[in-house]
């Protein structure tokens, strides 16, 4: 039963924080950490998750990824690339160095503070719609993404962010985040469950299931939430929030009121 609360504990952490510029594997490291959630395949379910979030992506512009839009695949093809040739090559360098609590702590800061800059100087973009993307526009949000492989940056914040700073709107920069989640995740789940297939277990089926399902209910309110708020807000009370919780967990680190196993 510990099992199946904490994959629903953990399916709402990352249903939530997926897709907003707050970093979803820092809160699952840390959530996890505060419940104590100590299964030997953590770490692959922490992947895996993703997967319901990544669906319903699928199913909220089910439109756009069922028809036959050349434009959108190629986009989506080019921006995933240096991401994943940058995580191949460096991807076990990152978590043994930079998967520890003050890493993450000053990477939810300092990607608070670009979020502000970014925000602030964001004025007149070129790129109203992911419609009018071309590869090159998609290449540079690609480029961006690759920050994400910092823990604490936010695969979201970066790819938003990124978009933003290279001319697209609020909402396309949004939406192009979401689009690229799909290669992304499906991507990384694959090759974190084939890595880790040993871990793999019949009798965790149920905890597997609970936690996207639930991923896949909150990610799905919060896709919807998010394209009505960008309409008509900026990105700032993420850049704060980001912020405080930087400080929170480099204080709880610094006199040991939390210990962060997971980092």
């Amino acid at each position: 039963m510990k099992n199946l609360l904490d994959a629903l504990i953990l399916g709402i952490v990352e249903g939530v924080t997926e897709f907003l510029p707050i970093s979803s594997t820092g809160h699952l490291i840390l959530a996890g950490d505060l419940i104590d959630f100590s299964h030997p395949g953590r770490d692959v379910f922490y992947v895996a998750i993703q997967t319901g979030a990544m669906l319903a992506v699928v199913w909220e512009y089910r439109a756009r990824f069922f028809s036959v839009d050349l434009r959108l695949w190629r986009n989506l093809a080019v921006a995933f690339v240096p991401a994943a040739v940058i995580g191949l090559l460096a991807g076990s360098l990152i978590k043994a160095y930079l998967f520890r609590p003050v890493p993450v702590a000053l990477a939810f800061i300092i990607g608070g503070l670009i979020i502000l800059w970014v925000d602030r100087e964001h004025e007149a973009p070129r790129i109203q719609s992911t419609a009018q993307m071309t590869w090159l526009d998609a290449l540079k949000v690609g480029f961006a993404q690759c920050f994400a492989l910092i823990p604490g940056t936010s695969r979201s914040g970066a790819t938003i962010i990124g978009g933003m700073l290279f001319g697209l709107s609020r909402r396309a920069a949004t939406e192009f985040s979401f689009f690229l989640a799909v290669p992304t995740l499906i991507a990384a789940g694959a090759y974190d469950a084939w890595k880790n297939r040993n871990l793999l277990a019949l009798a965790d089926t149920w905890m597997w299931l609970v936690g996207l399902a639930v991923s896949f209910i909150s990610a799905f309110v919060v896709i919807r939430w998010l394209i009505r708020y960008v309409a008509t807000h900026d990105f700032r009370w993420f850049a704060w929030y980001r912020i405080a919780f930087g400080i929170v967990v480099l204080l709880t680190a610094w006199f040991g009121w939390v210990s962060w196993t997971g980092l």
